[in-house]
């Protein structure tokens, strides 16, 4: 039943968009400091120090051990690509959202990014933004009902359905 609020109420939509603006905002802002300081580098706390301090759970034990070996073993020797990766992606996320663009998709993005700063020990406002995103995620087009995806999503839909139609009388 709630879930078919989200989906298909109007007054969903708004209040979506409300939450949509300041998730959007939250990660433009972000993006936006990091590309504007134009020296950012992933591999200080982000990599270097997810790695010498992991999570730890109450017994001691490191509770992401892969996602601290991604790091150790992908992502710091590969730190060139994640100073770009962050920062465009924080900015690009923030701009889909706040326009109301491929929502569902900058939400899902906004969601692994979130993750991955939780997993890394950040906590800040990330539990905040996850829960937003997951009711974006949730509403799916209702989302972006009040924004571009208005008019991209259905442009989507009629141009891979033209595409689908065409492969289909190719291959009988």
């Amino acid at each position: 039943m709630f879930n078919r609020f989200l989906r298909e109420n109007k007054i969903a939509a708004a209040i979506l968009t409300v939450v949509r603006l300041y998730l959007g905002y939250e990660f433009l802002i972000a993006g936006y400091h990091k590309l504007a300081a134009g020296g950012f580098d992933t591999s200080g706390f982000l990599l270097k120090g997810a790695i010498a301090n992991p999570v730890k759970g109450p017994d001691g034990s490191i509770v992401y051990a892969t996602y601290v070996g991604f790091l150790k073993h992908f992502a710091l020797p590969n730190a060139h690509l994640f100073n770009t990766i962050v920062p465009l992606g924080e900015f690009l996320v923030g701009l889909g959202l706040i326009l109301g663009c491929l929502t569902t998709a900058a939400a899902f993005f906004a969601l692994v990014m979130n993750f991955s700063y939780v997993m890394a020990g950040t906590i800040s406002t990330n539990a905040l933004c996850i829960l937003l995103g997951v009711f974006i995620i949730a509403a799916g087009f209702n989302a972006g009902r009040i924004g571009l995806d208005r008019w991209v999503i259905p442009f989507i839909r009629k141009t891979t359905a033209k595409d689908h139609n065409t492969v289909e009388k190719l291959s009988a």
